[in-house]
């Protein structure tokens, strides 16, 4: 029986739309398919049933996330292909930080019109990063919303699920002093801070085709890179390594995420001449004339995630990674009880905090030369606080805790 209605298409919504842009997605969407997938499209639900095969305490993972104000450029720029492998790389990105294997993923897209062909370009994105991932897409809405989008723009979100054995779940209990992090590199912004992105930059009046000769490309080109998802290296990576934690870097950048992964009493001292920052993120610092502070709480400045593994380990876990990571060992002590601790401070010297000092309850600042940090060095050192040292011998180092509050 046909399913039509003039009176819905009237008000907006065309539903015969909605059926013709399930047809044109159906084939991006069997190449998603794993052993695990039940069914296919168009049920109520979607089905899956897990390989629970040398599993002793199987464990689920969820994770959801959008792309964010990274689709206005899609917007601008007419390209719809890319986006959905950012909205599946934010979630499996995160889901795998625990150590698991994403299993399936759902996409939910909100539109003001429903153009068939560009909703099934949005899907071949998801399909794209679900790939990547080893994920089934399994299912997805699309919600015609006449009146509440423009019939130009729409929103994207979705949520994965995975799955680990209990007892291989990464929880950093494990976690030592000596411990090595490994700066796994992005493939540029990814999909955070993309409002600040929109503010620096007139996105809206031709700024996206403007060439940048240290980038090799337009500006949009550059900006709309689909983000790098980590799946399939991180965990052949677990295989070989003894992996204490990872931190997928998102919005927060190196201030909010790198804390997330370590435990109270350790912290990583990152040396900053040890990145590799793509030229973008220069780009957009000068262009906005945002502090490097700023910078570092807000992108990822490079780096898409970070692993701490075992410092006898640093070896096996390079493999799967392409030559550009960064092979930088740490090594890490406990913070003694009231010891002092170092803070970023904007002018190159250091804020002294306390650990029984609320944040912000800094006494003094004076500089500090770094004259022990070794090249590529990163250490998970004593105390708190981010730590700057001899900026302008570019052996700025920065001390980042297992707890907020900096």
């Amino acid at each position: 029986m046909k399913s039509e209605s003039e009176s819905y298409r009237a008000a907006g919504v065309d539903i015969t739309a909605g059926y013709r842009a399930v047809e044109l997605m159906k084939k991006h969407v069997q190449r998603t398919n794993t052993p695990g997938v039940l069914g296919g499209l168009g049920g109520f639900g979607g089905l899956f049933r897990p390989d629970l095969a040398g599993m002793a305490e199987p464990v689920l993972v969820s994770g959801t996330d959008g792309v964010g104000t990274k689709l206005k450029l899609a917007f601008l720029m007419d390209r719809h292909d890319t986006v959905g492998i950012d909205c599946v790389a934010m979630c499996v990105n995160d889901v795998v930080c625990c150590g698991a294997q994403p299993l399936f993923f759902l996409d939910y897209i909100a539109c003001g019109k429903n153009v068939p062909e560009r909703i099934a370009d949005i899907v071949s994105g998801v399909a794209e990063g679900c790939v990547q991932s080893g994920a089934a897409l399994i299912g997805g809405e699309t919600a015609e919303m006449p009146g509440f989008y423009p019939e130009d723009e729409y929103d994207l979100a979705g949520f994965a699920v995975g799955i680990v054995d209990r007892a291989k779940i990464l929880d950093n209990s494990s976690m030592q002093p000596g411990d090595t992090v490994i700066a796994i590199p992005s493939s540029g912004v990814h999909s955070n801070g993309f409002s600040l992105v929109r503010r620096v930059f007139d996105v809206e009046h031709g700024a996206l085709e403007r060439p940048y000769q240290e980038l090799g490309r337009t500006l949009g080109e550059t900006l709309l890179e689909p983000t790098r998802i980590y799946v399939k290296p991180v965990l052949a990576m677990i295989k070989a390594a003894r992996v204490r934690a990872l931190s997928h870097i998102t919005g927060g950048g190196f201030y909010e995420n790198i804390p997330r992964s370590i435990p109270q009493g350790l912290c990583a001292r990152i040396q900053k001449s040890a990145l590799r920052t793509p030229p973008i993120f220069d780009i957009i610092a000068r262009e906005g004339a945002i502090p490097e502070r700023d910078m570092y709480n807000t992108f990822n400045m490079g780096v898409g995630m970070c692993a701490v593994v075992a410092k006898q380990d640093t070896g096996a876990a390079w493999p799967p990674w392409p030559s550009t990571a960064r092979r930088t060992p740490i090594s890490a002590a406990r913070s003694p009880a009231g010891k002092a601790e170092w803070s970023y401070a904007e002018n190159g010297g250091a804020r002294l905090r306390r650990r029984d000092q609320p944040a912000g309850a800094h006494r003094r600042r004076r500089p500090r030369r770094n004259a022990a940090c070794a090249a590529f060095a990163r250490r998970v050192g004593p105390g708190g606080g981010l730590c700057a040292r001899a900026r302008e011998k570019g052996r700025h180092t920065r001390r980042i805790p297992g707890k907020r509050g900096f």
